[in-house]
């Protein structure tokens, strides 16, 4: 049966939560311990209670499903998420003939906790924006922006799991080693140069054994979601350590991602086509359906006598890199995943300086302030937020994520 993108539940102008979106996410609240809940306008649908009142009958899923993390709902697979996304839809619909037995199972989302929504065992970071690399490698290597390899294969990092937290939770200005300028003894202390990344990632759906390879023509059917992700980077500890092996402390003391997990299928209306991969990609990189997503990505700066401000207009879009392709090179070598393993894009920057994705771009590595409203920034300073915002369409078909905020504590 088709529906309209009506709901029951009062959505606001402009939210992010519409009948079309339905994310995921893990709340708690006064008699509700730690499960899973769908946003939906500034509500919370309390999918344990659902099943208590019997609506997910017919799909095989026990109550336990729907608590502590995301992890095991997702572990079901790809039929019982579209089983229990058809349902939800079924149930938030504006002609839904038992609306007031549902009442009960609705949270304000003001009166709720939110969590981490998965429990992540694996976090890789890749640097899959073409923009992000040409402008960080002129500052390091002006002759040679991009590396060999860099349109050969999506280039990447294994980052730290432990330090994953949900959007809202500060976090202290990391200390470590770095060189001062003019230089060439270390010194250990605060870093001078805190940045954030403004990132997507995606979660990962299914496991996979040692030795199996996703293919490009599934990885869809291993790929449940999407979070907005900061990967906060102290780039002069980064500066310092990261040759020969990469990143390291400079990057492993926070990584900030949304609360609410928006799915595959609530994206696929927004699928476009990425730029043209020249020199062509190898047989085993090579997809046949477009694998981007034209996803509004802002960034928002606030503290410090600033009023919050965008200081970034970005778009997913501008990845040279798909998830697919991302996929499918971690698992070319035989390397398995997990459920809630994070697959985050690296920093999302477009063509233009207003849609840069890190102030190490936009300060040209530090050199030249960012001016906002009279007030400078070259790296973060103590008491500042950033806040990362993306959605997709408007209206009652708009997806968005809501927001990833966190606090630079001295």
């Amino acid at each position: 049966m088709q529906h309209s993108f009506s709901s029951w539940v009062a959505i606001p102008t402009d939210s992010d939560f519409t009948l079309a979106n339905l994310p995921y996410g893990i709340f708690s609240s006064e008699g509700r311990y730690r499960r899973v809940g769908v946003a939906i306008g500034d509500q919370i649908l309390d999918l344990w209670a659902v099943h208590e009142l019997g609506f997910f009958a017919g799909i095989d899923l026990m109550k336990t499903a729907f608590a502590l993390n995301l992890n095991l709902f997702i572990g079901h697979g790809p039929q019982d998420w579209k089983a229990v996304r058809q349902r939800l839809t079924e149930l938030l619909n504006a002609d839904f003939p038992e609306k007031d037995r549902l009442l009960p199972a609705l949270v304000p989302q003001a009166s709720a906790r939110m969590h981490l929504p998965v429990k992540v065992g694996d976090y890789t970071d890749f640097y899959a924006s073409e923009y992000h690399a040409t402008n960080v490698g002129r500052l390091f290597r002006p002759d040679q922006p991009l590396m060999p390899n860099w349109k050969h294969l999506p280039v990447a990092y294994h980052g730290r799991a432990s330090s994953v937290v949900v959007s809202g939770k500060d976090f202290h200005r990391p200390h470590g080693q770095t060189v001062p300028p003019g230089s060439e003894v270390p010194q250990f202390g605060p870093s001078k140069a805190l940045d954030f990344e403004l990132e997507l990632a995606a979660v990962v759906g299914r496991e996979t054994g040692l030795g199996e390879v996703v293919k490009t023509t599934t990885a869809d059917d291993h790929l449940f979601g999407f979070v907005l992700l900061n990967d906060w980077s102290a780039r002069d500890i980064q500066r310092w350590e990261y040759q020969p092996l990469g990143p390291f402390l400079g990057k492993n003391f926070c990584t900030s991602i949304s609360p609410w997990v928006v799915t595959l299928a609530a994206l696929e209306a927004f699928r476009v086509a990425g730029p043209t991969q020249h020199p062509p990609v190898l047989p085993y990189l090579q997809t046949t359906t477009p694998g981007h997503f034209d996803l509004n990505l802002d960034v928002f700066l606030s503290g410090n006598n600033l009023a919050e401000t965008r200081i970034s207009h970005s778009n997913a879009k501008f990845l040279y890199w798909n998830f697919a392709q991302m996929l499918a090179h971690h698992t070319s070598g035989g390397c398995p995943m997990q459920v809630g393993d994070l697959l985050g894009s690296g920093t999302i920057s477009g063509p233009t300086p207003d849609s840069l994705g890190c102030l190490l771009e936009m300060t040209g590595g530090g050199k030249i302030p960012l001016s906002l409203s009279g007030i400078e920034r070259r790296y973060l300073l103590d008491g500042d937020t950033v806040t990362l915002r993306g959605h997709a369409g408007e209206g009652e078909r708009r997806v968005g994520f809501g927001e990833v905020r966190g606090m630079v504590l001295p």
